[in-house]
Parts: structure tokens; sequence; C-alpha cells
């Protein structure tokens, strides 16, 4: 460190103040590596991540295509469990490809909150509810009526 250059400030830059410092890059998120080795093909890689858009893609198949009664609880069910899935892996799991997002716990309790509610409002919904919760309902109807 030579007299021109003090904590961080050159010379050049004196009436500047400090260097800044670009950030070129963003840190990986937790367990953001890849689920398969770098030599095993794309999907191969990317596993828990498909399993989740597949579950998801098969619950909207059914809600879409309506292939049976009550298809439109049962897909939304699926959807809800492919959440619910992605909650778990981003769990027990240490590398998880493109589902780590955020921090492992961020992305737990979001994945875990997200489908679980769906599949409890799926259990819920009318007609024929599957699952009665009476508190829940008399919220249910102060809030439509």
């Amino acid at each position: 460190m030579n007299g021109a250059e003090v904590a961080g400030v050159s010379a050049e830059d004196g009436a500047k103040g400090p260097r800044q410092r670009l950030t070129t890059d963003t840190a990986r998120p937790e367990g953001g590596g890849r689920a398969a080795p770098g030599d095993a093909p794309a999907p191969a890689r990317q596993w828990p991540l498909l399993t989740v858009l597949v579950l998801a893609g098969l619950g909207l198949l059914v809600v879409g295509t309506d292939p049976f009664p009550q298809a439109f609880r049962v897909g939304a069910i699926l959807v809800g469990t492919a959440l619910l899935a992605g909650a778990a892996m981003r769990r027990v799991l240490p590398s998880v490809g493109m589902l780590a997002v955020r921090s492992r716990f961020t992305d737990m309790i979001t994945y875990g909150v997200m489908g679980g509610l769906i599949v409890l409002l799926a259990l819920m919904v009318q007609p024929q509810p599957w699952l009665r919760i009476p508190f829940l309902e008399d919220v249910l109807h102060l809030t439509v009526t």
C-alpha cells in the first residue's frame, strides 16, 4: 500500500470518496446446484422441478378437460400436492436445481403454505365438500353475503 492509496481510496478518486464496487453476479440460492451430475442430460439435472411441473400440469389438465364428476377438485388437489412435494424436496434434498428460488427456509414456507391452502380449499369447495370445518365455513359465509 503506497501513500497515494489509503483504505480503498486512491489519489485519483480521493475527491469522490471510496471506490464503488459493482455487483456483477448474484449468489445462487442455497441448494441451487444441479440435482444430478453435470454430464447428465438437462432433464435429469432438473428432475425436482420437472416433477413439480408435471404434477401441476396433470392437475391443470384434469381441471381443463373435466373428464369426470368432481374433476375440478381432484385437479386442484393435484396442483396443491405438487407444491407440497416441492416443499418436501426442498427440505430433504441437498440440491434441487432450479426449484431453489430463494433460501431453503423461504422456499419451504412458500411452497408448503400455498400447497396446503390449495389442497384445503379444494377439499372444502362447494357443492358437496369432502371436508367441513365449521369455523371456516362461517368466515366464508360472512365474507360472501
